[in-house]
């Protein structure tokens, strides 16, 4: 029952970057919900059979404690029915945080939790790329494209987390097909956040391609070096290939930044200020933030740490920035190419909490997750880390996984 559990496990990663663009409607939702229930469905029969559990480490405990003080949230909302509905979305979303760690024991099952979610990237990118195909420019209004069914905003974060993953695939000791997933991924993914025009998006892309740059230049410094040659030669294509109201939208990060709302976001966060005021330690309960701040329902905090704090309170905060403090923790506890994947990944998830409510987002649990993964690993493995990331984790020892208890 755990191979099974572990093969749903990694279609459900694979579903994540592109959830919503196929969505079969109530009950079922949207596939990732529905992958994420058959996970559930085979891992308590597997646990059962088993008869252990792995103990779980300070982010299984920290994100239980962030959930069950959601959970108390309930009985002071002010949103009931909708702090209901979120607190089933929070679980399906921090689920990932402890089926991972439960059933991902080996480097080999890390290789493949990364393969998959940087395949269901490609798909994202894909089919971003595809909607511009299929309506420009026939659509000549349209400035921004994505994946049906997805938020411009969210598809050029979740693609910005790709070029980490497809970096790390490309320094290590993949067969062909896994270098070719994470070369491919590059000029893919990063059309796919052109076309988005999301301005946060590509502030974002352009630090994970730098970190990219670092961690690739450890290993391949002339084909690092060649690349950066090309440069004018992409930034032509680039010119000729997209929608000048894109590129021109892409264009107006300056003057956002010096004279402008920053898209209606100043608003938002002065009023979600205000309602914190009035609810500042426990909040005034979770999925609360746009009747707490009286904004329109399709309004967003655009802000995680604001957001957080309009639901949960001081107290919620707290337990949050605990959740980030021991991930970053266990980053630096690392050592060369994968801490620096793990640093430019933290760093596109950061500037990305300041621009939008990444919180509700199963690739943010599913990140986290990975990072305790990681680190567990690099604890508990036997065998060093051969060759995969040899030469910058020089001395590193991997032991087994911890025994399940």
């Amino acid at each position: 029952m755990r191979r099974i559990a572990w093969a749903l496990l990694l279609i459900f990663v694979f579903t994540i970057p592109w959830e919503y663009s196929l969505d079969l409607g109530a009950p079922l939702g949207n596939i990732a919900r529905i992958t994420g229930l058959l996970v559930l469905v085979a891992a308590i029969p597997a646990l059962l059979q088993s008869g252990k559990i792995r103990r779980p480490g300070p982010l299984q405990w920290l994100t239980l404690a962030l959930y069950l003080w959601l959970c108390c949230s309930f009985f002071w909302t002010t949103v009931p029915d909708t702090t209901l509905m979120k607190l089933r979305g929070y679980l399906q979303e921090m689920m990932i945080v402890w089926l991972i760690w439960e059933f991902a024991e080996s480097h080999d099952d890390l290789r493949n939790l990364m393969r998959v979610w940087l395949a269901g990237s490609w798909v994202l990118a894909i089919l971003t790329i595809a909607n511009y195909v299929s309506s420009y420019p026939g659509s000549v209004d349209q400035v921004r494209f994505a994946a049906v069914g997805q938020d411009p905003n969210d598809v050029a974060r979740f693609l910005d987390l790709g070029f980490p993953i497809a970096a790390l695939l490309l320094s290590g000791s993949e067969k062909w097909p896994g270098k070719l997933l994470g070369a491919g991924y590059f000029p893919l993914g990063f059309a796919g956040v052109l076309l988005t025009a999301s301005r946060g998006g590509f502030l974002a892309a352009l630090a994970a391609l730098s970190g990219c740059a670092v961690l690739l230049f450890r290993r391949y410094p002339k084909r690092v070096l060649g690349g950066l040659l090309v440069l004018p030669a992409v930034a032509g294509a680039i010119w000729i290939g997209l929608p000048r109201e894109t590129l021109e939208r892409i264009g107006s990060i300056s003057e956002q930044l010096q004279n402008g709302d920053l898209n209606q976001r100043v608003n938002i966060w002065s009023a979600g200020w205000q309602a914190f005021l009035k609810a500042p330690f426990c909040g005034h309960g979770a999925g609360s933030f746009v009747t707490a701040a009286a904004l329109a329902p399709i309004d967003t905090a655009h802000n995680t740490v604001l957001s957080i704090l309009v639901e949960a309170g001081l107290c919620g905060l707290v337990i949050a920035t605990a959740i980030v403090a021991v991930s970053m923790r266990s980053i630096l506890t690392m050592r060369g190419t994968v801490r620096i994947a793990l640093m430019t990944l933290m760093a596109v998830w950061m500037i990305s909490t300041l621009v939008g409510t990444v919180g509700e987002s199963r690739t943010t649990w599913l990140l986290l997750a990975v990072i305790a993964l990681i680190h567990r690993l690099t604890k508990h493995e036997h065998d060093e880390l051969e060759p995969e990331y040899s030469r910058p984790v020089r001395g590193v020892e991997w032991r087994m996984a911890e025994p399940l208890r």
